[in-house]
């Protein structure tokens, strides 16, 4: 279990960073499927792990996190590059 969780925490926040390098190099909008993905799953895998750690402050962030980009993610995406 402890191995699975520092592997969510890692992978969560590789996610995170791919998306945020990725957009800053003009790579992924923030309204692309991918960007949007990698900031929910990464932001949930964070959410295990912090918890796991006892790092409140940390799961809270990562929870809003998920929370701001989730209704994104589930729009129709019509009008969306991905």
């Amino acid at each position: 279990m402890n191995l699975a969780i520092e592997l969510f925490g890692w992978l969560g926040s590789a996610l995170v960073l791919l998306a945020y390098i990725l957009n800053l190099r003009g790579r992924w909008d923030t309204s692309t499927l991918a960007y949007l993905l990698c900031n929910v799953l990464g932001g949930i895998l964070l959410i295990f792990n912090t918890i796991f750690h006892h790092a409140y402050p940390s799961a809270l962030l990562n929870l809003v996190w998920v929370v701001v980009a989730l209704p994104a993610l589930l729009k129709p995406r019509t009008n969306r590059k991905s």
